[in-house]
């Protein structure tokens, strides 16, 4: 049985064209989640903006890359590393609800206060780690395709924009 080959820089499109690639996916995404909450009229859980913000976070640097396309590998490295890095804490946060949406009933925490509340309220290191414990919101599963929720997605999606962010800015070649 033959092995396919490993594709090299040479046949992938341009540094340029993935991070534009990159930054439509990360549009796309945040524009699904609009369309879920304004016309679904599913709101996000706070675990949910935040996988908002880590997809924006990702689209932003993809967007910064493709503008800059820097000719120098240091740049591309440090485009690569931002991607791949707020993938990852999207990945964590995405991991986090994931398990939250497995837990129990007995075990799920109480609902809290909103995020806008919160952010009114408390500093915002501590909304992060309020929002980042959970709570009962986050639990419920009121979306599915392909029987997978949405957490679940945002964690596929943060991990392939990362490889992309990889690929795009470590392997591909500025044309």
């Amino acid at each position: 049985m033959n092995a396919a080959p490993i594709p090299n820089a040479a046949s992938l499109p341009s540094r340029r064209t993935l991070n534009l690639l990159g930054f439509l996916a990360c549009a796309g995404l945040l524009a699904y989640a609009v369309y879920v909450q304004g016309v679904l009229r599913i709101d996000p859980c706070p675990l949910c903006i935040f996988q908002r913000i880590g997809i924006a976070a990702c689209g932003l640097v993809f967007l910064l890359a493709w503008a800059h396309n820097p000719a120098s590998a240091w740049g591309a490295r440090c485009y690569a590393t931002l991607v791949m890095l707020a993938a990852l804490v999207t990945i964590g946060i995405a991991a986090r609800h994931v398990w939250i949406q497995h837990l129990p009933e007995d075990a799920v925490p109480s609902c809290g206060a909103g995020l806008g509340f919160m952010l009114q309220e408390f500093p915002v290191a501590e909304v992060i780690r309020k929002v980042l414990t959970g709570s009962g919101e986050c639990h419920q599963v009121n979306w599915e395709f392909l029987g997978l929720a949405m957490p679940t997605w945002v964690l596929l999606a943060a991990a392939g924009l990362g490889t992309l962010g990889a690929v795009a800015n470590l392997v591909a070649r500025r044309r």
